[in-house]
């Protein structure tokens, strides 16, 4: 793992959110994004070297919509930069971790993605995310 890719935020209204982490952040979000095929919508900030997405349901049986109910709004996920998605998710499961999807999936600003588990990493579900090259 390169370093820490981003922080996710779980949020009930991206677009009020969005104006309290404006306010916060003291800039503007630089990209938003829907991502269909997992029910949510994005807005993404940089603060200094870091990023923070902020994640909206777009619908109720999605993965951040059941966050929310069970948990309520907060930090979702801790996503880490890797250089082979693939590779780095055979590691993993060789140590012992409960990979949730063992084929990357393509995600919000241009990466590719998967999670591991929260029970197998003490609570933290973790995203692993590489670049798709080439695209932008």
């Amino acid at each position: 793992m390169n370093k820490i890719e981003h922080i996710g935020i779980a949020v009930k209204d991206l677009e009020g959110s969005k104006l309290v982490f404006e306010k916060l952040f003291g800039t503007e979000q630089y990209k938003v994004e829907e991502v269909a095929s997992e029910g949510v919508k994005t807005s993404f900030f940089k603060v200094g070297p870091n990023k923070i997405e902020l994640l909206e349901a777009t619908r109720e049986d999605s993965p951040i919509a059941k966050y929310i109910e069970r948990k309520g709004e907060g930090i979702h996920h801790i996503a880490f930069e890797v250089d082979d998605i693939v590779k780095e998710i055979e590691r993993l499961k060789g140590e012992g971790f409960v990979v949730l999807n063992e084929t990357p999936k393509k995600g919000a600003d241009n990466k590719l993605v998967a999670f591991l588990h929260p029970k197998s990493s003490n609570g933290v579900l973790v995203e692993l995310c590489q670049e798709i090259k080439g695209q932008k």
